[in-house]
Formats: C-alpha cells, structure tokens, sequence
C-alpha cells in the first residue's frame, strides 16, 4: 500500500495588504471577522424519527475590521465621510476589496474580495499622555458577497454598476 503524502502550503497570517482603487491602500496590523454562515431551518417529518429536515436559508456575511496604526494618509477618513455626506444609498460609494495573503516570498497565497463593500463604522485610537502604544484606527466594513481566489480576480476598482449575477462588476 503506498503512503501519499499531500503537501500542503501553509502560509502565517501576518503578511496582508488591503487593496482598493486598484492598489494596495495599507498595510493592516489585524483584519477580524471575515466570514460567512448560511441560515438554516429545521423541522422534523410526521413519523420520521431518526431524521431532520434542513432548508437553507440565503447566507449572510459578517462585518470585517481592519485595525492599523495612524498615519496620515486619511483614504479611510475620506471613505466614510463621503457616505456620512451623502443623501440616502449611494452606490458609487460601494467598493470591491480585496484582502491579499502573501507568503513568505511575496507571492499571493489566497484573496479574499468584499464584494460592494461600505464602510459602516471608523473609530480613531484612543490618546493617553502616559501611553507609548502605536495609535491604532479601526475601520469596519459591510458587504454584499464574497469571492476567494487565489490571484486578484474579484477586483477592487470604485464600481458603477452590477453584473447580471447582482454582483458589482470590477469594471
């Protein structure tokens, strides 16, 4: 019997870049909560005991958080004010990001695309006289769906319109 060992390239989470606008916008220090989990609904038969039911519901994607330490470059600043300035949904102001993971020799290992990202949340650090910690911003994302790929395939351009799949194209 031959023993086939699967090598499988395992890659630390401490190199990744964000990337908006068709470039990398920030080197984060942590990005929490990206994910996604499909409702279900379960109910059981008249006389089957030994089963359930399962129906699937439409998935729904977490909020992502991206902390990073202050700089002066104010893109994120920029991003949400223009949602807190504008008139009802503006969907110009939705945009694909994607998450980049490098490996150790600077080749992208997995993206992971916020599809119609908006940011919902930005808090600015907190300031102590006392304190010698890197000031940290925090900016949350919503988003409409999730592509994973290996290259940059999902685009990350300021969209205009959707594709005939509801997605924002990455025109």
């Amino acid at each position: 019997m031959t023993n086939t060992a699967r090598e499988l390239n395992y890659v630390t989470t401490n190199r990744f870049y964000v990337e908006m606008e068709s470039s990398i916008t920030a080197c984060f220090t942590e990005c929490q909560g990206l994910g996604v989990t499909v409702k279900t609904e379960k109910f059981s038969e008249g006389g089957v005991n030994d089963q359930q039911r399962v129906l699937l519901n439409p998935a729904e994607f977490s909020d992502v958080t991206l902390k990073r330490g202050i700089t002066n470059d104010l893109t994120f600043w920029t991003w949400i004010s223009q949602i807190l300035s504008s008139v009802g949904a503006n969907a110009k102001q939705r945009r694909n990001v994607n998450i980049l993971l490098f490996n150790q020799a600077g080749e992208i290992m997995q993206c992971w695309t916020l599809i119609g990202a908006v940011p919902i949340g930005w808090k600015a650090p907190s300031f102590s006289a006392e304190s010698n910690t890197a000031a940290i911003e925090e900016l949350t994302l919503t988003y409409e769906g999730l592509k994973v790929d290996k290259t940059r395939a999902g685009g990350a351009s300021i969209l205009s319109g959707r594709d005939s799949a509801g997605y924002f194209s990455s025109n």
